[in-house]
């Protein structure tokens, strides 16, 4: 079943590229000319989504006057960004979340195809993974047999065999991330503390969330300046040729 809500994590700091930003947070990071957020927002309206809800925190004005734009667009701040990791900026959604969901990272330059996989999967909850990338930082991700997520981690050692890299777009169930908040609004401390990896990685355990793997995926987070790097001179060229291609 195709999905039409998205949801967008975009409260982070960004402490390690911040001070190449000029302030803006990492959405707004500009390639090829058009704002992180403002492409995945076109990539993922091409792919049938027609509601996006944001997390915002460390200068959300730049995403009020995004939203003062468009319509489809809804806010909420975290309001202890600065104190909390990004599955608090999840979990502090949850009255808005009403039905399946992408999930997904605003530093993110990715092609399309990783939303029309999700789009297109028979799957509940799909955790997407790449192929081997060498962009440093990469989080790993382990599987069972069957393809469902074991653990996550940027430790390599910290890992059994490794299935690919988690990409940073994922689809879940309202029915899953229900059973998350619950698991967590027991505990609100370590709600705050966790990645939201930590807690994919915890429901999965009773709730299976599948691992689909594209090798030869073309994306890039953008969480240090390397990787600001690496997105202009690589992956941006790349996915313009892709794109030519069409």
């Amino acid at each position: 079943m195709q999905l039409n809500t998205a949801v967008i994590m975009a409260a982070g700091l960004g402490l390690r590229i911040n001070e190449h930003l000029d302030s803006h947070p990492k959405g707004f990071i500009q390639i090829g000319g058009v704002t992180l957020i403002e492409r995945s927002i076109r990539i993922l309206s091409e792919n049938g989504i027609q509601r996006f809800i944001i997390g915002t925190g460390y200068e959300a004005g730049y995403y009020e006057a995004l939203a003062a734009r468009d319509a489809r667009i809804i806010l909420r701040k975290n309001p202890i960004y600065d104190q909390t990791n990004s599955f608090y900026t999840l979990f502090n959604l949850r009255d808005l979340i009403t039905t399946d969901f992408l999930l997904l990272e605003s530093d993110l330059l990715y092609e399309k195809r990783a939303i029309e996989h999700l789009q297109q999967t028979d799957g509940r909850n799909v955790v997407l993974a790449s192929g081997r990338t060498d962009s440093r930082d990469e989080v790993y991700i382990e599987t069972d047999t069957d393809g469902v997520l074991v653990k996550m981690s940027k430790d390599r050692s910290a890992l059994g065999q490794v299935f690919g890299e988690l990409a940073g777009i994922t689809r879940l169930s309202l029915g899953t991330f229900t059973r998350i908040c619950r698991l967590y609004a027991a505990d609100i401390p370590l709600a705050r503390q966790i990645d939201y990896e930590t807690a994919l990685t915890t429901i999965s355990r009773q709730d299976p969330v599948r691992v689909d793997k594209i090798d030869d995926l073309i994306w890039t987070e953008i969480d240090m300046v390397s990787h600001l790097t690496r997105a202009r001179e690589i992956i941006y060229p790349r996915l313009r040729q892709e794109e030519d291609s069409d």
